[in-house]
């Protein structure tokens, strides 16, 4: 009996031993474990992260990668990114770049050129006879951001030998060196790019690109015009889907002077300031079918008048005598007339043309021709402020190398993301 008893005593011990063990793991293990947060309150803390550091964040774990690459999280993070302006600055003491990685050639650290990148992935065939080098000047891609009354330069680390023909959320329309008239369509921050055959083949001054997305496909597109020796405006559009190439019927003749004014993209259509100056209208092409019109404007357009997208409306800011006024078209549909909205009250604006709009602040860039100098407007306290300039920007003369642009993860795949 004694024995009996003492097994089972040493059975019940054993038995509490091990429970007390397992609790300890389990409080061990509890303590080790992260909270558990809902996708969408990951989410929430994520979209405010600085986008620059949002594509090493992918990588922490599988849920953050799903996340950040989905389509809502992409146009959520567009919605709240503030505009900036995106140009190319030359690479002093450089005429060429090596095309493979066996140059002697300095590189900088993390640096992405997009020639090469097409060339060694297979996106644009290498010739047989392909030359070591790619001759003319290269450029390092920047941006410029405009906040709390200061500049400064954002650099994306990647270069390229193309100019910046036109922006969409975040998306960048460049040459294609790498062949005669093709094109590029790039994302700096992702660093993904496609290559375009080329279209209609003329000089830069006699030609203009537009880049939009239609809310009706969920298609990006690419629009072109182009002048021949007549004085002809020709148009061709080209879906980034589709990759070809397109003839429409062009503006009617003699409605364009020069090419020197960017598009501007607003109300579902893109539009053209068609003259240097004394410009009674504009020139707009609706989206979805390709249609071209002419707007008359509230007034007449001078030499620092511009249209530009303001808030999803198109805007057109003009001079008038000390005022510089700011008139708004809603759409194209017959009977939408310009509204006076706004009537800036300075004496000191006779030399200022607008640049661009913020898409958060709702502040108004200015650059005043004289010195290079800019300005920023707050429509809510009504100040006209001048706005300190980044040491690394050097005058910011040139304006038409300045191109709106938004940072973002955007795709040019079909019904990623919606145009804002």
């Amino acid at each position: 009996m004694d024995k009996s008893l003492g097994k089972r005593n040493l059975a019940f011990w054993k038995s509490m031993q091990e429970r007390a063990l397992s609790i300890k793991v389990e409080e061990e293990e509890k303590k080790q474990q992260v909270p558990f947060l809902d996708k969408d309150c990951i989410s929430n803390i994520l979209i405010r992260v600085p986008l620059e550091s949002l594509p090493s964040s992918r990588f922490v774990c599988k849920t953050w990668y799903n996340i950040i690459n989905s389509p809502v999280f992409i146009d959520e993070r567009l919605r709240c990114s503030e505009s900036v302006l995106i140009f190319l600055k030359p690479v002093p003491n450089e005429s060429s770049y090596p095309f493979s990685s066996t140059s002697k050639q300095p590189k900088q650290q993390n640096n992405f050129s997009v020639e090469a990148s097409l060339g060694e992935s297979g996106l644009e065939p290498v010739p047989l006879l392909w030359k070591p080098t790619i001759t003319g000047p290269k450029f390092s891609i920047h941006f410029v951001k405009f906040e709390d009354g200061k500049s400064k330069i954002g650099e994306y680390n990647v270069s390229c030998q193309g100019h910046i023909r036109a922006t969409c959320n975040g998306l960048i329309l460049l040459d294609n060196k790498l062949k005669k008239g093709g094109l590029i369509v790039m994302n700096p921050i992702t660093r993904k790019l496609l290559a375009l055959p080329p279209g209609t083949i003329y000089p830069p001054h006699d030609e203009s690109y537009g880049f939009v997305f239609s809310d009706a496909t969920g298609e990006y597109k690419v629009v072109h015009l182009f002048r021949d020796e007549l004085g002809h405006v020709s148009c061709e559009t080209l879906n980034i889907g589709t990759r070809c190439w397109r003839p429409v019927n062009g503006p009617a003749f003699g409605l364009f002077g020069w090419f020197g004014y960017k598009p501007v993209s607003a109300i579902e259509a893109l539009h053209w300031i068609p003259q240097i100056d004394h410009n009674d209208y504009i020139v707009s092409m609706e989206v979805e079918n390709d249609k071209f019109h002419t707007v008359p404007l509230p007034q007449s357009c001078r030499t620092y008048d511009r249209i530009l997208e303001m808030g999803g409306l198109l805007c057109f800011v003009a001079h008038e005598e000390l005022n510089i006024d700011i008139w708004k078209l809603k759409s194209l549909c017959s009977g939408d007339t310009w509204t006076k909205h706004y009537s800036i009250c300075s004496g000191s604006v006779i030399d200022m043309f607008p640049v661009f709009g913020l898409r958060m602040s709702g502040d108004l860039i200015f650059k005043r021709d004289e010195d290079g100098s800019c300005y920023a407007y707050d429509f809510k306290l009504q100040e006209m402020r001048k706005v300190e300039m980044d040491d690394k920007l050097l005058r910011f003369y040139n304006s038409d190398t300045y191109l709106p642009h938004v940072n973002s993860f955007v795709s040019w795949m079909k019904n990623k993301v919606a145009s804002h």
